[in-house]
This record gives structure tokens, C-alpha cells and sequence, in this order.
């Protein structure tokens, strides 16, 4: 990955990804995508890695589209048409990597979430965010509607409120944001990355292999029917509970001791 775009540092089963491009905000550049679509890709297979943590660099978590890269496009012959398609595209596979993951991700959001950057966020299986952080698919004020960050955030918030925000431009405050169910700990600026490390050292704790099982049927599951989602959850479950170490864990629990599982 290029290291002026991201960063990843790993430490303890926790690998941290960082945007590093201050001075757009984080904008998700044709390259930021990319980096960030390699870093994926490279979690995906990793044995070692039981949580990732998503941050930015600078004064904002993400915010959105690369615009001055976008209209740069506009001189093509073409006036742009092939890359956007190709950009949204790329952005498309790369939010839908996230949930795709084994492992949970969390987005660290500070300063701003703007547009395809509260996607981003919202893609993320888990939020944490500063009190003075800020959430908003704002496209409609420079007359572009967020359609594709509103497939994000309307999963993860009502209807009315994601219309709201789509519509008016506004921003919404962090803690407005967790009222939402699209962040689940809100902490002081100063505090915020201790807090998230401490949620994904105690995810990190739990047995990685049903974390992953888990994590997958919960995303399958979503979107099926009620009787199939039994169906499928409960083949799950019975999966889980042939494991040895799943044995291990309820006969710690029975016994009052620490579980033996692999680190």
C-alpha cells in the first residue's frame, strides 16, 4: 500500500489502519481507494489479525469523494464518464469488502464524516467517535445527491433520519449519531483512541474462530426472511458448538477458570 496514503501498524492481534492524507481530509482518491482495497485484501488471509481499527489522519476521519480529482476528469473526451463509473465502482467493491471482512472493523471517527467518508464509516461493523465529531452525506449542497453512501447509512439508521440528512445537507453530532445506532461509543478527543483500543482489546479477547463465524452469519442472516434466518443461524450455532474449543469455553465458564483457547 502506499505508505503516504495508509498506514497500518499492528500490535497484539490489532491492526490499525490509518488514512494519511491530511491535506485532502482523507479524500477517497482513486489511490486512497486502492490502498485501502490492497489493505483489505491483505486482512482478509491474515491468522493473526483478531480486530482492525479504521482512523484518519489530521483534522478529519474522511471526507468523501476526492472532488478536485473529479472534476480534473471532466476535460476526458468523454467528460468524465468512464471514470466515474470506474470510481464509484472501485468505491462500491471496496465499502462492500468491510463487512466481507473475518474480522470485526471499527471506524475511529474524529473531526468530520463527509459524504462517501460517513460511508466509510458506516460500513464498518462497529463506530467509535469523538464528542465533537460530525457525521453528513452533504452532497446535495454542491448538487450531487450521496446515492451510493445512502445504501451505507440506510442500513444502519432509520429511513427518516438518513432522508433528512440527504436531503437537507445537514450534520448530525456524535452523539445525535449513537441516539441513531450508527455509533456505539462516543468519547472526549482526548480519550477516543484509548476508547477504541479497549473495545477491540476486549473483541480481540473473545475466541477469534466464533467471532469470525459470527460475524459472517450476522451479515447473511440480515437480509433473509425470518424461517431462513433461523435456518441458517441455527446450522451455525450447531457448527460452533462441535468445536473444541467452544467445549473448552462452556466448561471453563462451568468451572469458574480462564478458558484454554489459542493465541
Amino acid at each position: 500500500m502506499p505508505d503516504q496514503l495508509l498506514h497500518r501498524h499492528d500490535q497484539g492481534g490489532i491492526a490499525t489502519l490509518t488514512l494519511s492524507s491530511p491535506a485532502s481530509l482523507n479524500a477517497l482518491s482513486q489511490a486512497m481507494l486502492a490502498a485501502l482495497e490492497s489493505a483489505f485484501t491483505a486482512l482478509a488471509t491474515d491468522p493473526t489479525i483478531r480486530v482492525v481499527i479504521l482512523a484518519g489522519a489530521g483534522r478529519a476521519f474522511c471526507a468523501g469523494h476526492d472532488l478536485k480529482e473529479m472534476q480534473a476528469a471532466r476535460t476526458a473526451p468523454d467528460k468524465g464518464a468512464a471514470y466515474y463509473a470506474g470510481l464509484f465502482a472501485q468505491c462500491a467493491r471496496v465499502m462492500q469488502m468491510i463487512p466481507a471482512l473475518p474480522q470485526p472493523i471499527i471506524a475511529q471517527v474524529h473531526g468530520l464524516a463527509t459524504a462517501a467518508g460517513c460511508q466509510l464509516a458506516a460500513s464498518c461493523d462497529l463506530v467509535t467517535a469523538a464528542e465533537t465529531a460530525r457525521f453528513g452525506v452533504n452532497g446535495v449542497n454542491i448538487g450531487l445527491f450521496c446515492s451510493t453512501p445512502m445504501v451505507a447509512l440506510t442500513r444502519k439508521i432509520p429511513p427518516a433520519l438518513a432522508f433528512e440528512m440527504l436531503t437537507t445537507g445537514e450534520f448530525i453530532s456524535a452523539a445525535r449519531a449513537r441516539e441513531a445506532g450508527l455509533v456505539n461509543r462516543v468519547a472526549t478527543p482526548d480519550s477516543l483512541a484509548d476508547e477504541t483500543l479497549a473495545l477491540a482489546r476486549t473483541i480481540a479477547g473473545k475466541l477469534t474462530a466464533a467471532v469470525k463465524i459470527g460475524k459472517r452469519a450476522f451479515y447473511d442472516q440480515a437480509t433473509l426472511p425470518l424461517a431462513e434466518a433461523y435456518a441458517l443461524t441455527g446450522a451455525v450455532m450447531q457448527e460452533n458448538m462441535a468445536w473444541r474449543d467452544t467445549e473448552e469455553g462452556i466448561a471453563a465458564f462451568l468451572e469458574k477458570r480462564a478458558p484454554d483457547w489459542p493465541r
